[in-house]
Formats: structure tokens, C-alpha cells, sequence
């Protein structure tokens, strides 16, 4: 039996040490970034934050909304090619593809018609041969294509990923969605904060990036990745159940509910391919959650939470979060006292 004995972290797990600081106003506090990446060589400017690929959030609703934030959004690959309208801006999508052989047709499809900037390679497990292979071969037909891939959640394998892959992204996190269920039914996973740090620390020194994926609940959680190394933050829960997210819209006894559901669960597999594979288990949560409205507040909270953070630790950019952030460990992060539905007044929606 092999065990590593040094403690992982979850961002629940840590604060951010507060510093002095000049700054005086979150106005002060720059969030987009500016990055180059390794293999595609594109430069790209926005706000380094990606709603994730399920058909629940990666939708073209969210999309436009988004875009006026510079803000990426991963359409989901459950749209038909027709689907796809001709003027969408590059610089803030994503398409998605699987890995298969009717992925990869499809794949060339879109990206002979939409001529994209990102692809988001996606499968649950990003430790197999084949992801790697399909990752190499889309690299050598498509040099200029920036490539985002995962999941992994290691640094040897984002090592891998952008050495022999030659990926640009890797997309880090296994098993902390908040509709995944994978620890649960496989006992898989690593705590999503150590991930930012361990992987984001090899995929500097190799002149790539990678995204969180997974475990962000609050705007806090956010910061956290982002000091914690992240170079982007993808995120799923916290864009689901908007005006611009897919799912059903439900009524129930006067309140408003959507649908939502992690794309392994067997509600989806049976949306998207004729129900479940006998030879697996679902790894995905169906839930309903409050109809939160227009994404644009959820949106602009989350900026007004980061921008507040550098504040409190004198970082005037995005990009000086890692340097600025010290973390520290506890047993609680707030006072939970009121914090029961009961003593809640004036709740939007």
C-alpha cells in the first residue's frame, strides 16, 4: 500500500492572508490578463475566467452575454454543426469535442466552418493513451488551433499534455463539480486547491497554463485558484440556473427552479446517447436549483469579489494574485450562525 503522507488542500481548507496595501479602490484592481500560448502562439486579452462545456452552462445565450466581459464560454458539443451561427467571436469560445471517431468528423466539420481560435479536448479521464494521441494528431493538423484538454489532475501528466500532446491548456480537476459524483462511485480525486498549485507550478516552468476546473461554490473560491496559481477558472454551478443556461425551466409551488445535471449522469447520457453504457456507472448528479435570473449579476459579483481580494493583498492585477496570496490554514472560514434559510429577507428571485 503507497500513501502520500503530506496533507492535500481544498479551498474550503484555506484564507487569504490580508496585507497593507496602497491600493484604495477595487477600481484599482486590473482583471484581465494578457497571455501567449506555448504551441498556437495566439496572444489573447480578456478576463480569464471559461463557463464550462455542459449543456447546462456552454450555451450561446451565455455566450453572448459573456463576451462583453472578454469572458470564455465553452460550448457545449452537443449542438448540431447547423447550429453554430457564422459571426461569433473567436477570441471568447470554445468548441468542444470528445475523442471518438465521430468527434473527430464533426470536429473538423465546425472547425472548417467557424475556422475557431480554442477547442476544448474533454473526456472524464485524461490519463489514457488515446486522449494523448488525439490531442497530438489534432496539434499536428491544426498548428494555429489553441488546445485546451483534460481532465488530469497531477503535474506529471499536465507535463506530459503540453510536452508530447502539445497542448496549450490543460484542464486540471477530478471530481469536485458540484453535480460529479466521481469520488463518490471511484474514490478518485485530489483537493482542487493543491491541484492549482502542483500543476500550475510545472506548467510555468514549461511555458504553458492550465484551468480549474471544478470546486469553486463562491466568488472566495475563485480568488483562491487564482492565488493559488490557476492561470483560468472554469466554472459550472455558479453559472447554471440563469435566464442564459440551458436546462428545464421547472414551477414549483410558486417558486422557479432549472434543471441541472453533471454531463456522466445517466439523465444525460440518456439526452445524448440513448442511455447509459452497460459496462458503466453514473457519475454525475441530476439537481434543480433556484432560478437565479440574468447570468449579468451572478457575473458582476464574482468581479467585485476578485477585485475586493486584491485589495486586501495589495495586488493591483490578476496576474500578480499567485505572488501576492498567502495562505492560511483553519477549522472554519465563517460564522455560520444565521446562516439557515429561515433568516433570510429580501432574496432576489
Amino acid at each position: 500500500m503507497k500513501i502520500e503522507n503530506d496533507t492535500k488542500l481544498d479551498f474550503s481548507d484555506v484564507l487569504i492572508k490580508p496585507k497593507r496595501s496602497n491600493l484604495y479602490s477595487r477600481s484599482q484592481v486590473n482583471l484581465e490578463r494578457t497571455f501567449t500560448f506555448l504551441h498556437s502562439k495566439r496572444k489573447w486579452t480578456g478576463i480569464p475566467l471559461m463557463v464550462a462545456n455542459m449543456d447546462t452552462t456552454g450555451t450561446f445565450e451565455m455566450y453572448n452575454s459573456l463576451k462583453e466581459y472578454k469572458i470564455i464560454t465553452c460550448l457545449h458539443k452537443h449542438y448540431n454543426l447547423e447550429d453554430y451561427p457564422n459571426n461569433l467571436d473567436p477570441n471568447y469560445y470554445t468548441i468542444t469535442t470528445g475523442i471518438s471517431d465521430a468527434d473527430r468528423t464533426k470536429l473538423d466539420s465546425l472547425i472548417e466552418k467557424l475556422n475557431p481560435y480554442f477547442v476544448v479536448v474533454d473526456i472524464a479521464n485524461g490519463y489514457s493513451d488515446k486522449f494523448v494521441l488525439f490531442c497530438k494528431k489534432l496539434r499536428d493538423d491544426y498548428p494555429q488551433l489553441t488546445i485546451i484538454a483534460g481532465n488530469v489532475a497531477t503535474s506529471d501528466m499536465v507535463q506530459e499534455l503540453l510536452i508530447t500532446a502539445k497542448v496549450d491548456v490543460v484542464k486540471c480537476g477530478i471530481g469536485g463539480g458540484s453535480v460529479c459524483s466521481t469520488r463518490l462511485k471511484t474514490g478518485v480525486g485530489i483537493p482542487q486547491l493543491s491541484v492549482c498549485g502542483d500543476c500550475s507550478e510545472v506548467a510555468n516552468g514549461l511555458d504553458g497554463h492550465i484551468v480549474s476546473d471544478g470546486g469553486c461554490k463562491i466568488p472566495g473560491d475563485i480568488a483562491k485558484a487564482f492565488g493559488g496559481g490557476a492561470h483560468f477558472v472554469m466554472l459550472g454551478g455558479m453559472m447554471a440556473g440563469h435566464t442564459e443556461s440551458g436546462g428545464e425551466l421547472i414551477e414549483d409551488n410558486g417558486k422557479q427552479y432549472k434543471m441541472f445535471y453533471g454531463m456522466s449522469s445517466e439523465y444525460a447520457q440518456d439526452k445524448h446517447n440513448g442511455g447509459m453504457a452497460k459496462y458503466r456507472s453514473s457519475e454525475g448528479k441530476v439537481k434543480r436549483i433556484p432560478y437565479k435570473g440574468d447570468v449579468n449579476n451572478t457575473v458582476d459579483d464574482i468581479l467585485g469579489g476578485l477585485r475586493s481580494t486584491g485589495t486586501y493583498m495589495g495586488a493591483s492585477r490578476l496576474k500578480d494574485f499567485p505572488k501576492c496570496c498567502t495562505f492560511v490554514k483553519v477549522n472554519r472560514q465563517v460564522n455560520e450562525v444565521y446562516s439557515n434559510s429561515e433568516y433570510e429577507i429580501n432574496k432576489k428571485n
